[in-house]
């Protein structure tokens, strides 16, 4: 049996003097990354090589930079150097921006020569040392650490280590998954559906409570703002995160009831990112489609099953058993998809994943690609593999 590499996330609890170290290396981190910023902007694309000389020459002539971590700023211009370069291959991902004081959280990076665990504690560079809550035991001596802090104010330390391969039950036949919002997940199978729970909509009043004192407490412009307002804000900002923590249980759940029980998973290739502009933007930003779709594909590949992304146009007009298409689009009140070729009648959602199915079960990932003269059998070709 193999080896993965995963992380393993833990809380950690740090005194006043080690949150203060933390929070000043990295504002000295977040300098290095604007200045990368600043030079990419410049009409210059620096890479990793060339950032690291100038921050041996910066170190040399700044008494500031001396004082944090080398190895966590060499990691922060290593991240921004990767960054930079997905941004010339990766579609859609954009350029390195500027990180705000008041808006970024901060991250800090360690490879093993910059950490070490003593005692149950995690000691970092300069005689930093912070409390872990071990929840569980670590597989391996880990290869790297990130620092994070959320915005609750909460600390959380993640490590890179190496562990088995974790045992996978035998599976046979696919699966189409077609994402939503009333259902976050339809498939072929109805028993593996992933309903709307709405997290969010339960804790919404208590949410909008605490989001009415901050309204009530802000000072405006007239200075900082006072306590009440800041305990507020962040019962807001728990209440909003306890629900995330749902959904995201939620979705691991749900994913490896899927990825344990089939060797095909045919995931729609759906972007939500649109429904951010509608009015549908709240129970989409409930249901969390984009989440719980990397859950799935990501599950499904480091379990080794056939993990297939199929493109999402005309999976709606096009008719799973005959693959015939709808001579007119669709409109989003009609729930069930009439075939007007072969009399074909099923739930909207229910067909466009028997589509998606039949579309990666013949090796393809567009509609277009599989024609309506292509044997299908029946049950629109959800056949075991």
């Amino acid at each position: 049996m193999g080896e993965e590499v995963v992380r393993y996330a833990f809380r950690l609890r740090p005194g006043a003097q080690a949150e203060h170290a933390l929070v000043a290396e990295w504002n000295r981190c977040r300098f290095l990354w604007n200045e990368a910023v600043h030079q990419q902007k410049s009409g210059t694309r620096p890479a990793f090589g060339t950032l690291s000389k100038m921050l041996t020459e910066a170190r040399a002539r700044n008494a500031w930079l001396r004082e944090g971590s080398q190895v966590a700023q060499q990691q922060m211009l290593r991240t921004y150097a990767r960054a930079l370069d997905q941004s010339f291959t990766v579609k859609g991902r954009g350029r390195p921006t500027f990180k705000a004081r008041k808006k970024a959280l901060p991250t800090l990076e360690f490879t093993r020569r910059g950490f070490r665990i003593h005692d149950g504690r995690l000691v970092l560079p300069k005689g930093v040392s912070v409390p872990v809550v071990w929840s569980r035991e670590l597989p391996s001596e880990p290869s790297s650490v990130r620092i994070t802090r959320d915005s609750l104010g909460h600390w959380y330390a993640s490590f890179v280590v190496r562990r088995e391969l974790e045992p996978v039950p035998e599976a046979v036949g696919g699966i189409g998954v077609d994402w939503g919002v009333s259902t976050t997940a339809t498939t072929t199978d109805g028993d593996f559906d992933l309903p709307h729970l709405g997290h969010r909509k339960r804790c919404a009043a208590e949410v909008a409570k605490a989001q009415r004192t901050m309204a009530r407490r802000h000072s405006g412009n007239r200075g900082p703002q006072s306590k009440g307002y800041g305990r507020a804000k962040r019962q807001a900002a728990r209440l909003q995160k306890k629900a995330a923590r749902q959904t995201a249980h939620d979705s691991r759940v749900w994913a490896k009831r899927v990825v344990d029980s089939h060797a095909l998973i045919a995931v729609e290739d759906f972007t939500p990112t649109f429904l951010a502009k509608s009015t549908m933007a709240r129970k989409a930003a409930d249901a969390a489609i984009g989440a719980a779709k990397r859950e799935l594909i990501e599950r499904g590949v480091r379990a080794g099953r056939r993990v297939v992304l199929v493109r999402p146009a005309y999976t709606s007009m096009t008719c799973s058993r005959c693959f015939a298409r709808a001579k007119q689009r669709l409109g989003l009140g009609e729930r069930v998809f009439r075939c007007w070729s072969c009399g074909h009648v099923e739930g909207r959602d229910r067909n466009a994943a028997g589509v998606v199915l039949a579309v990666a079960e013949r090796g393809h990932t567009r509609v277009d690609d599989v024609s309506q003269s292509d044997h299908l059998p029946p049950g629109g070709g959800r056949v075991a593999v």
